[in-house]
């Protein structure tokens, strides 16, 4: 299925994002985790490209196993970082010949030590391109509400994703974020700059206040001062933490599909209790 197709059918899409694990036992207890979720009826999962491309063959692999072997519309991510175009060309022919119909077009952060290969793309709009002149792919981008943390601007961060959109862009996911007012305002922002395509809002269940300040800091999100409060009240304890961000983030789920959301894609960080509690209790 083009998840495009899934954004004219009138219902939320919701969606579930995944990390190849490194080991083969993690791969085993990932299935596990997917095929509970199944459960769920979502309309479809995305698998991470790792930095530079580290896990390039893993990311092929298991979205290839879980639209064939779990039954549910994978969407591989593929990023400029570490690729030349025709090492990029190559996967996405893999990618096709597997059946896969959707990816998710990303620039990619960069490793510290990362040398640009020569004939490598640098902004996500080129990749964009690329899949469009060769290759029947439904084409997914990612956004960001509060601005990417290497745009100098708001406004050219903007005019970078409108450019990233007109190269071939079919629908946008967001980058984590929990203040629903940044993802409203930036909505209303890309409407006026003429994007019609859907803005799926990426949502971020929190279960350890230590990892969701790292992410954070790394991306540009901002937690409110009300979710700081309550992440400082439940300290070290774990148990607490998880009470904390399921109720935030389905607070946060309610309003964005009341208000009109087309769907929500969660990022699960391969763990399921966080995410299902949130989808059952919606």
């Amino acid at each position: 299925m083009r998840i495009s197709d899934a954004f004219t059918r009138g219902r939320p899409v919701i969606s579930f994002e995944f990390f190849p694990p490194k080991t083969e036992a993690g791969f085993e207890s990932l299935f596990r985790a997917i095929a509970k979720l199944k459960e769920l009826s979502p309309s479809f999962v995305s698998v991470t490209w790792g930095a530079g491309g580290s896990t390039r063959t893993k990311t092929v692999e298991l979205t290839a196993r879980i639209q064939d072997e779990v039954g549910i519309t994978a969407m591989s991510h593929l990023t400029c970082i570490g690729s030349t175009a025709d090492e990029l060309g190559a996967t996405l022919a893999q990618l096709r010949g597997l059946g896969i119909e959707n990816v998710l077009a990303l620039g990619g952060d960069a490793p510290p030590d990362y040398v640009k290969p020569a004939g490598a793309f640098s902004y996500a709009n080129e990749l964009v391109a690329l899949v469009r002149s060769r290759f029947e792919f439904c084409v997914g981008g990612a956004c960001y509400p509060e601005t990417h943390p290497r745009a100098p601007s708001a406004e050219s961060d903007l005019a970078m994703l409108v450019q990233k959109v007109r190269a071939g862009v079919d629908f946008l996911i967001t980058n984590l974020f929990f203040d629903n007012a940044d993802y409203f305002r930036f909505v209303s922002r890309a409407r006026a700059a003429g994007l019609s395509q859907p803005i799926v809002p990426g949502i971020m269940p929190i279960v350890s206040t230590a990892s969701i300040r790292r992410m954070t800091a790394l991306c540009g999100a901002r937690i409110p001062a009300e979710l700081e409060r309550e992440l400082d009240r439940a300290g070290d304890d774990d148990e607490c933490t998880l009470e904390v961000g399921v109720a935030w983030a389905t607070a946060q789920c309610r309003e964005l599909l009341a208000r009109g959301a087309p769907g929500l894609h969660f990022y699960t960080l391969n763990r399921s209790p966080a995410t299902r509690r949130i989808f059952q209790s919606l």
